[in-house]
């Protein structure tokens, strides 16, 4: 069956006579009639912004969500996950780069309207639904629609952060957890290898942490582009001043691909350097993904240096929580879930 195409109107836009100006993400895009700005989501169609990626999936699964990477919300749950076409950055490594650079029309997509989403995401027994996978913050009516449809679906968004203040803020009201890439902590980067802009970033990162919403953070460590102990220190010591050292801080490992398959994967020792650095700089926090090491994933108490949750893999085993405190001193663990996970490491 041919796909019809929804024309979504969309939202955050000016229009300055035949000209469109998104202003969903600071790249401003200035949209000629009849194309499409830097996403390849949003369209000026007959001098209005249209969503043109409206509902357009590209690929469901069901994954932990440790995979976000989320280690503090709801830990050792699944959670619904959705992706869809396009991405407002243009990352050289980018993993998922089949559907993250894929024009529309040029990936094969279902349509399911936001009402079809939700009730896919209960019917398979799920109440937590991720948008991640490309960008989501494109998706940005399509997030919020679904949400209209059932309110107590918890809501995941896993982004590059390049999003504006004021639609960002209206999605915090909205959304129960991000996960925000910090792709580097040096503009040129940024501008070099991603087609974006540190400064907007970790202002999305200052509004989130400022909301109601749960927040956590990765970096992914590139060998030779930003993995320098004083990038890294940097990066950490902003995240403690600016925002708090108790948000999760995740440091992942790079492996190549799309264009820049001659660069190697990141060695074990520097991962957990940089786990080294942020703990030197007050992080309470940190781990070290894309590996399966000895306590890498482990989450410890602040306070006493208890082990509280381990993981192996994607496996995860709550051994040291009672009623969210630490079971060994009583701390109150920075920690989102409904009750009480059972130890299911017996």
């Amino acid at each position: 069956m041919a796909f019809i195409n929804p024309n979504h109107r969309a939202s955050h836009f000016r229009s300055e006579n035949d000209v469109v100006v998104c202003e969903l993400c600071p790249h401003r895009c200035r949209l000629e009639p009849d194309s499409f700005g830097i996403c390849n989501s949003r369209k000026n169609l007959d001098g209005q912004l249209v969503a043109y990626n409206y509902g357009r999936i590209s690929s469901l699964a069901v994954d932990p969500i440790e995979k976000k990477p989320l280690y503090h919300f709801h830990p050792g749950s699944s959670v619904f996950s959705v992706g869809g076409i396009g991405c407002n950055l243009h990352c050289e490594y980018c993993q998922n780069y089949s559907i993250s650079m894929s024009a529309i029309g040029k990936k094969r997509t279902t349509f399911k309207s936001a009402a079809d989403l939700a009730a896919l995401c209960r019917q398979q027994g799920y109440d937590k639904i991720a948008f991640t996978y490309n960008e989501p913050a494109i998706w940005f009516e399509y997030i919020l629609d679904v949400k209209k449809e059932d309110p107590e679906l918890k809501i995941v968004i896993v982004t590059n952060g390049m999003i504006s203040k004021e639609p960002l803020e209206e999605l915090c009201g909205h959304v129960d957890a991000f996960n925000i890439d910090v792709k580097a902590f040096n503009n040129a980067f940024y501008r070099r290898l991603c087609g974006g802009d540190l400064e907007s970033v970790k202002e999305s990162c200052i509004t989130v942490f400022r909301s109601n919403a749960h927040l956590e953070l990765t970096y992914l460590v590139i060998p030779g582009y930003n993995d320098s102990d004083g990038e890294i220190s940097e990066f950490t010591e902003w995240v403690r001043d600016e925002l708090s050292p108790y948000v999760p801080v995740h440091f992942t490992r790079f492996h190549p691909d799309y264009n820049m398959m001659t660069v190697p994967m990141t060695p074990i020792d520097t991962l957990l350097r940089a786990k080294t650095i942020a703990e030197g700089n007050g992080l309470k926090y940190t781990y070290v993904g894309n590996i399966i090491g000895k306590d890498t994933a482990d989450t410890h108490c602040p306070e006493c240096n208890a082990t509280v949750i381990e993981r192996t893999g994607y496996r995860v085993y709550v051994t040291g929580l009672s009623d969210g405190r630490c079971s060994a001193c009583g701390h109150r663990m920075e920690i989102v879930m409904d009750q009480p996970i059972p130890d299911d490491s017996q």
